[in-house]
């Protein structure tokens, strides 16, 4: 199959549809919870969604537009950084560690979308799909496509190192061996992601929309093995029949 193939727009249309339906799960998971590692996740996520459909439009259009497609580098490139933070919330001993990383996320973020509103963009290399990656943003290591490290590689240590973490937490419990293998779900699939991302950095981003799609679902799967989403959409469904949305006990 052939590069045209891999970019067509329906790759990140289905990725888009199906982390929509992840991130709306886990929003409805924190109204009901209030864990701030559930928002955390919603926001990369949501990210993750925005991002994916801008680039399904792109394909659909077969154009990309200067202001989506900067907004879309920030996305496409930070949501990495927000998993991770809601990954360090969850299993750090003290919360004061994932609040700094909150911090630096978010100065980090305003400084991301300072540049890409304000650079001048490579006009040459915005070509609509994969083509494209961060390359119209000019060279790899210059402002401000640099900044996209400041997220890919701390968050990609934190998602897959939470998920490693608690594979061997849970390894030796045999009434927990269902999270061992959502946890091997969730690092596989930021090991394709971030395969995929650091493939496009370097300037071969063929495939990149099929990992992304692969990437995602393996995540979902992951989630829902852990059984941790399906058991919030029973209490949330539940306590709408009622009325009302239950609390924990």
């Amino acid at each position: 199959m052939n590069e045209q193939f891999w970019s067509l727009w329906i790759w990140p249309f289905l990725t888009g549809v199906l982390v929509t339906v992840f991130s709306v799960l886990v929003l409805l998971q924190y109204i009901e919870r209030r864990k701030l590692h559930q928002l955390y996740w919603f926001i990369g996520l949501a990210f993750y969604a925005i991002a994916a459909f801008f680039e399904a439009y792109s394909e659909y259009t077969m154009s990309w537009n200067p202001l989506i497609y900067r907004i879309y580098v920030v996305f496409a490139a930070s949501l990495v950084g927000f998993l991770g933070l809601g990954t360090l919330h969850l299993i750090a001993r003290k919360r004061i560690y994932s609040d700094i990383y909150l911090v630096v996320n978010i100065i980090l973020l305003i400084i991301f979308f300072y540049g890409a509103l304000t650079c001048e963009l490579d006009y040459s290399a915005l070509k609509p799909g994969i083509t494209v990656g961060g390359n119209a943003l000019g060279p790899s290591l210059s402002f401000p496509r640099v900044m996209s490290l400041f997220f890919n590689i701390p968050g990609t240590i934190f998602l897959l190192g939470g998920a490693i973490l608690s594979i061997f937490r849970f390894l030796r419990k045999k009434e927990f061996l269902y999270r061992v293998y959502a946890n091997v779900l969730i690092a596989v699939g930021t090991i394709v992601i971030a395969w995929a991302g650091a493939k496009a950095r370097l300037g071969s981003t063929v495939g990149l929309y099929p990992a992304e799609m692969i990437g995602a679902t393996l995540l979902f799967a992951g989630f829902i093995t852990a059984d941790t989403l399906e058991k919030g959409a029973r209490k949330i469904s539940r306590g709408l029949d009622r009325g009302g949305i239950e609390k924990d006990n």
